[in-house]
C-alpha cells in the first residue's frame, strides 16, 4: 500500500529543489500531495510541482475545497509523513510558537503524523540563539530535523544552511518510514514516573521523577507501530495519544498492574522510578506534630524488575539504572543479577541528566559487555535511540528461531 507524504514547501531560494525531492519521492512509489506557501509560490510555480506529482497543489488556506472536507485536516489524516522541504526560519518558529495562519502551518499543527523539517536560510538566522533554541523545542516534542549543509549560500556567505542535496532527504524520510513499521504488531509495556508509599492521611514517601522518559519511551513505540501500555505513577504529563495508560500510586499496585499485563507483552521498559522501601505502618489520620522525635519504620516493596527477570519468557527485559557513583560497575551488576537483556545507565551527578529534567545521558549495556555511550540528548531522543536497540534485539530473536 503507497505511503502518503505531504510535501511543505516554504520561501526560500531553495524551493526550486523541491521539485527533485518531489520526483524522486514519486519515483520510489510514494503518493505525494504539495502544500506550498504564498511565498513558495514566488521561486516556483504550483504549476511545476503538479505536473511531477499528478495531484492538486495546495497554496490557499480558504480556497473553495473540491470536495466537501476541509483541506488542511483532511491532508493532516491523510499524511503517513509531512515533509517541510525546504523549511524557512519562519515556519519553524511559527510552529513553536503555536501558530497557524496559513495552509501550511494548521496542517502541521493538525497531523499526528511525524514532521521532518530540512530548514535552509541565511548561515545568520540558521545560527541566531531564538532559532536554535525554538529548533530545539521543537525537537523536544518530537519533531524531526534534517540538518543543512555548509557552504556557500545564495546570499554570497559561507556556512551552515544549505538544504541538504534531494537524495539525503529522501534517504531520511525513508528511515523514518521504515522505523514506522518495525514495530508493527508488538506489544510494548512501559513502566513511568514515581511512586508514592503513604505515611499518614497526608504524608508520603516518593522521589523526584517525573516520567517524562516512560512518556517519551511510550510515545515513540506508538509511533513506531507498537500496541503499547502505559503503566504510570503520579505525574502531570498528558499520555501519549493511542497508549492504553493504567494509572497506579504505589510500588504495590504497580508490582500487580505489570503482572498482569507481562504474558502478554513482547517488549518491556522498566523506567519507572519506583520507592525501595514504604512505611510499615500507615496512619489513617494525619499524625500530629509532638516534641518527640518520629520514628519511622520501613519495609522493602517488591522488586518488580527481579521478578520479571526471573519469569521471563521470550520477552526482552529493558531496565534503567540510575546512579550517583560507580555508574557502570553497579549498572552492570544490576543487568547481570535481574536477567536483563540491556540496560540504560544514568549518571544523576552529571549535567542534563537525572530526574524532572528534558535531557539525559546514558550508556547502555548489554549482557554481552558491549556498551554503546551516549552524548546528552532530549529524551524523546534518547527514546529513538533506546528503541533502535530493542528493535536490533528482536531481529535477532527472529533470526534465532528460524
Amino acid at each position: 500500500m503507497k505511503k502518503n507524504i505531504v510535501l511543505g514547501v516554504t520561501g526560500s531560494i531553495a524551493a526550486y529543489k523541491a521539485a527533485e525531492i518531489a520526483s524522486l519521492l514519486i519515483k520510489k512509489g510514494y503518493k505525494v500531495e504539495v502544500v506550498m506557501t504564498r511565498s513558495a509560490t514566488q521561486f516556483i510555480t504550483p504549476l511545476t510541482l503538479q505536473s511531477i506529482t499528478q495531484s492538486p497543489v495546495h497554496t490557499e488556506m480558504f480556497a473553495a475545497p473540491r470536495q466537501l472536507e476541509i483541506e488542511h485536516i483532511s491532508l493532516a489524516q491523510k499524511a503517513d509523513l509531512l515533509l517541510v522541504a525546504p523549511a524557512t526560519a519562519n515556519i519553524i518558529g511559527k510552529v513553536a510558537g503555536g501558530i497557524a495562519d496559513d495552509l501550511l502551518s494548521t496542517t502541521i499543527m493538525a497531523t499526528r503524523a511525524p514532521v521532518i523539517f530540512a530548514p535552509a536560510m541565511n548561515v545568520g538566522m540558521y545560527e541566531n540563539p531564538v532559532f536554535q533554541h525554538w529548533m530545539n523545542f521543537l525537537r523536544g516534542y518530537g519533531f524531526l530535523f534534517i540538518e543543512p549543509d555548509e557552504g556557500r549560500l545564495a546570499c554570497g556567505a559561507r556556512g551552515k544552511g544549505r538544504l541538504p542535496p534531494p537524495e539525503r532527504i529522501v534517504s531520511y524520510v525513508e528511515d523514518v518510514l521504515n522505523r514506522q513499521d518495525e514495530l508493527s504488531g508488538i506489544h510494548v509495556l512501559v513502566t513511568a514516573g514515581p511512586t508514592r508509599e503513604p505515611l499518614d492521611a497526608v504524608r508520603f514517601l516518593s522521589n523526584y521523577s517525573s516520567g517524562k522518559m516512560g512518556y517519551a519511551l511510550a510515545e515513540e513505540a506508538k509511533e513506531r507501530g507498537a500496541r503499547v501500555t502505559l503503566i504510570s505513577g503520579p505525574t502531570k504529563l498528558e499520555p501519549p495519544q493511542g497508549v492504553n495508560l493504567i494509572s497506579v500510586q504505589t510500588a504495590e499496585e504497580m508490582f500487580n498492574a505489570v503482572k498482569e499485563n507481562f504474558a502478554a507483552a513482547d517488549v518491556v521498559i522498566k523506567a519507572a522510578a519506583v520507592a525501595d522501601f514504604r512505611p510499615r505502618w500507615v496512619t489513617s489520620g494525619k499524625i500530629k506534630k509532638e516534641s518527640a522525635d518520629l520514628l519511622l519504620e520501613l519495609e522493602r516493596t517488591p522488586d518488580i524488575l527481579a521478578y520479571l527477570g526471573q519469569n521471563k519468557s521470550n520477552q526482552i527485559l529493558v531496565g534503567f539504572a540510575a546512579e550517583t557513583e560507580d555508574l557502570l560497575v553497579n549498572a552492570r551488576e544490576k543487568l547481570a543479577r535481574k536477567n536483563l537483556d540491556m540496560i540504560v545507565a544514568n549518571d544523576l551527578t552529571e549535567e542534563g541528566a537525572g530526574f524532572d529534567v528534558d535531557t539525559n545521558v546514558a550508556t547502555i549495556l548489554f549482557p554481552e559487555g558491549e556498551a554503546v555511550e551516549l552524548p546528552r540528548l532530549t529524551k524523546k531522543e534518547l527514546a529513538g535511540v533506546i528503541l533502535d536497540q530493542v528493535a536490533k534485539l528482536l531481529r535477532r530473536t527472529k533470526e534465532d528461531k528460524r
